[in-house]
């Protein structure tokens, strides 16, 4: 299988004053999660340089920091922490107030639209926005997220129409952006989940080592929207989840 390829989502000028030679540098957006570990092998299979900016923000399953942390060792690659305390995420949100009870739909529901209540008030527009700033600062080319519009709990900013705009005013707010362009990067747009497993078994992605699920216990609830579409892309992709043994 030939790695897929992306959508890239960039400022119309961002390859204007690239020097071709150079090595690129990335910024990858890294929760340690099925999607964004296949982000972060990805690019480094692309032979991109990449440090990963991982991001506390008061969610239930906070372990998915540690686990980010064993990977980045493992791949000895520059890792950057953030912890966001904004009280007003928790509000009507179960990923973020633990008094609230997650869904545990079924997958057709998940599908069926709308927006679920793990939804966290802004919080890839603040995760671009901190990536950007990292960007700026260390001259990167890029920042690489992993979003999906295909298998996923219908939030808004999770959409191609979002990231366009994002990418936009990443360009036209940052130093680097006006001068050079960043380009965002959204290699798993328009992949299903079971794409998106295939082309993670191919990069060698330890699965063992990603953490999706929102409860955060011990071990994946299995309930979860997030537990729910992971099942189902190990299943339709024919790939055992070794996260489960």
């Amino acid at each position: 299988m030939k790695v897929l390829p992306i959508d890239k989502i960039a400022h119309p000028f961002a390859c204007k004053k690239k020097n071709i030679a150079k090595k690129k540098k990335a910024v990858v957006l890294f929760s340690s999660g099925l999607d964004s570990t296949t982000c972060l092998y990805w690019a480094m299979a692309q032979g991109y340089i990449c440090e990963t900016l991982s991001i506390s923000y008061g969610q239930r399953h906070v372990r998915e920091i540690e686990t980010a942390k064993k990977i980045g060792e493992r791949l000895q690659i520059k890792q950057h922490f953030v912890s966001l305390n904004l009280p007003w995420l928790a509000s009507g949100c179960s990923l973020t107030n633990t008094t609230e009870k997650l869904p545990d739909v079924s997958i057709e529901q998940i599908k069926e639209g709308g927006i679920p209540s793990t939804y966290v008030p802004g919080r890839n527009l603040l995760f671009l926005s901190l990536a950007a700033s990292l960007a700026d600062s260390i001259g990167a080319d890029c920042i690489i997220a992993g979003p999906n519009a295909v298998d996923f709990s219908g939030y808004p900013d999770c959409t191609p129409d979002f990231y366009k705009a994002a990418a936009q005013a990443i360009n036209l707010g940052t130093k680097t952006g006006v001068y050079e362009g960043i380009e965002v990067l959204a290699p798993l747009m328009y992949l299903s989940k079971a794409e998106i497993v295939k082309l993670a078994e191919q990069l060698k992605v330890p699965f063992e080592l990603t953490w999706s699920c929102y409860a955060g216990g011990e071990k994946p609830c299995g309930h979860c929207d997030s537990c729910k579409l992971r099942a189902q892309g190990f299943e339709q992709a024919g790939v055992h989840d070794t996260s489960l043994d």
